[in-house]
Formats: structure tokens, C-alpha cells, sequence
């Protein structure tokens, strides 16, 4: 499935309304990444996980819903979320499979994580 180009890339996470900025950036700066062919991955504060997103047909805007695998804390974790372009922005929701859910914004970043993308590959 190929992902719109709006939605292809590095976001910082800004805000999430569960936890505060501190937290979110605990371990690296919190991100989602979403590349063209529908994989991603994310990290805020201790969770972190790839994801898989397919575009959901939706009257109100154009969303991606993904679900996820990874870690929460050091434990392993999985969950669901979804997106939508809201401006500049990305607006959304992460689920963590029986426990915490949380919205969040994420802004485009200027430089993407590379040195932290080539880190993923290799542990892929």
C-alpha cells in the first residue's frame, strides 16, 4: 500500500496529552516516522515499536490507521493508532494494548534522524 506523501516522514512529537514534553523526550526526541510504502516506526519517552499504516477511507479527512509492535518500558508491546493532517501538523491518537492511550501532535522535522534510521536497519 503506498502512503499519501502528506503524511510521509519524520514528525516530532510536540504535545501528547497524557504524559508531558520531559517524558516524551526522555530517551531521544518522541517521533513518528511514516515512509511511502507504509511502514514507520515511533518513540516516545520509554515506548517505541514499528508500525504499519493503511489509509482509511474517512468523509471528515484523509487518516492512517496503523497498528504496532516494540517495547513499552522493557517490556514487549503492541497497540493501534491513527492520524490526520490537521495544517502543518499531524493530529492523532496511540493505543498501548491493555494499558495507556494518549492523543498527540507531531511537526514535520527539518533533519531526519538518520544516524537513528540506520541504527533501526541493522536491528531489523
Amino acid at each position: 500500500m503506498t502512503i499519501p506523501s502528506e503524511f510521509v516522514g519524520d514528525w516530532k512529537i510536540t504535545e501528547m496529552a497524557e504524559w508531558e514534553q520531559d517524558y516524551v523526550d526522555l530517551v531521544r526526541p518522541g517521533f513518528v516516522r511514516f515512509e511511502s510504502n507504509g511502514q514507520g516506526e515511533f518513540q516516545f519517552g520509554t515506548v517505541s515499536g514499528w508500525l504499519e499504516a493503511h489509509l482509511r477511507d474517512s468523509v471528515e479527512a484523509p487518516t492512517l490507521d496503523w497498528s504496532w509492535q516494540g517495547m513499552n518500558d522493557a517490556d514487549p508491546g503492541c497497540g493501534r493508532g491513527w492520524v490526520r493532517r490537521k495544517g502543518q501538523v499531524l493530529a492523532g491518537h496511540i493505543f498501548i494494548h491493555g494499558g495507556d492511550h494518549s492523543g498527540f501532535l507531531a511537526a514535520p522535522m527539518s533533519e531526519p534522524g538518520s544516524r537513528e534510521r540506520s541504527r533501526h536497519a541493522r536491528e531489523r
